[in-house]
């Protein structure tokens, strides 16, 4: 059970890393866009629609990531009071309740809606360039998708914690700046 926790978590991580790079290209393409717009005064028709769909596919991709390196906000004033065991039981019934029907939705809709934009080839109506979007918006059932997988895992890790009363330690590829002051590893590493 824990290879198969660790190898979802790894496939998460990775496809993170690779959407990473998507800030690389959208801080590129804003440079490049305010140099051309503002010294040359020569502003393209793309960019702007380029942007929202970096920003898009970085925002998508980037929840199963942090899903699986546990870095998603959460409000515990009383759940880190908690023992593993209770934290375990509490974010169970929260994914199941919760995260489970709304990943779904994610999935279910967002595949009609991009199997609707593949089928019109559709382009945006945003701006001049009418760039083709459906690409874009393939990721919205396939961000559904991984959330789901990582979903599970994240139910399989709470009933090893429920059985054994201690979390199983994440695949560690980013951690808070806290942790690394004070010299914390909170889990194995990633290669």
């Amino acid at each position: 059970m824990t290879s198969l926790i660790h190898a979802i978590e790894c496939l998460n991580i990775w496809i993170g890393r690779a959407f990473g790079w998507c800030i690389l290209i959208l801080t590129l393409s804003v440079a490049y866009e305010v140099f051309v717009r503002y010294v040359l005064n020569a502003p393209t028709v793309w960019a702007f629609d380029m942007m929202v769909q970096m920003y898009g596919a970085l925002f998508l991709m980037a929840g199963p990531y942090a899903l699986a390196q546990d870095t998603h906000v959460r409000a515990d004033v009383i759940y880190r009071f908690l023992p593993p065991r209770w934290q375990a039981r509490v974010d169970l019934l929260l994914y199941i309740v919760f995260f489970f029907p709304g990943m779904l939705a994610l999935f279910w809709y967002g595949w009609e809606i991009a199997s609707d934009s593949w089928r019109y080839q559709e382009v945006s109506w945003n701006s001049p360039a009418r760039i083709q979007i459906y690409f874009f918006k393939t990721l919205i059932p396939l961000a559904g998708g991984l959330f789901i997988i990582q979903g599970i895992a994240e139910c399989l890790r709470c009933y090893l914690a429920i059985k054994t009363d201690k979390w199983l330690p994440r695949l560690e590829d980013s951690r808070e700046t806290e942790d690394i002051l004070t010299g914390q590893a909170s889990g194995l590493e990633l290669e």
